[in-house]
């Protein structure tokens, strides 16, 4: 099996790349919208339970640009990493992985959330995302603590927190409004004393 890297690619200031033999993870680009608009669509009954609710003009070229835009605003101020999971070899994008609402100061810490496009789920594939995150967030955003939510009838990303080391801490009530209502939330989290030396 190969060994999992990540690199931050400092060289660019605007730019990071996340990468093993299986996947690639990066900032998402202009040039990314017929492959994001096929998989969102297709994939759409199977992810709007689990999301807010989708604009009308969600799945539009400009609005894709301007959440590109926003992206790279977010990740250039320090807000949040939003990186998009493509297979390395076929460079087939899979789906997407935000690291957001970084929060320095004393509490150091972030909030993940995922989303994976409904044919490459139950694959292992946003497992393999998070095995390359997960230490970019402790080692090269240098952060103590990682947050995770997630409805309680998802028990595919409770499995998946789980598999990759998260504990769970809470009940939110009402935590966030998805698909039209406010639903409580399981809160999972990782911390960098965690992870195994």
């Amino acid at each position: 099996m190969a060994r999992s890297v990540f690199r931050f690619l400092s060289r660019q200031s605007d730019t990071v790349e996340l990468a093993d033999a299986g996947y690639l993870l990066r900032l998402p680009r202009f040039q990314d919208y017929r492959q994001w608009f096929a998989l969102r669509s297709e994939s759409r009954r199977f992810l709007e339970p689990w999301e807010p609710t989708w604009r009308g003009d969600e799945l539009t070229e400009s609005a894709f640009r301007a959440r590109v835009l926003r992206n790279e605003q977010e990740f250039a101020s320090g807000q949040a990493v939003p990186l998009f999971v493509f297979s390395r070899e076929e460079k087939t994008l899979l789906g997407g992985l935000t690291v957001g609402y970084i929060r320095r100061g004393a509490a150091q810490c972030c909030m993940i959330g995922y989303w994976m496009g409904e044919r490459h789920a139950g694959r292992g594939h946003m497992f393999g995302a998070l095995k390359l995150t997960i230490p970019y967030i402790f080692s090269g955003l240098q952060l103590h603590r990682i947050e995770a939510a997630c409805i309680p009838d998802n028990t595919r990303s409770i499995r998946l927190l789980e598999k990759a080391g998260f504990r769970q801490e809470g009940y939110l009530r009402e935590y966030l409004k998805i698909n039209g209502e406010w639903r409580d939330h399981v809160m999972f989290s990782l911390l960098a004393a965690d992870r195994p030396s």
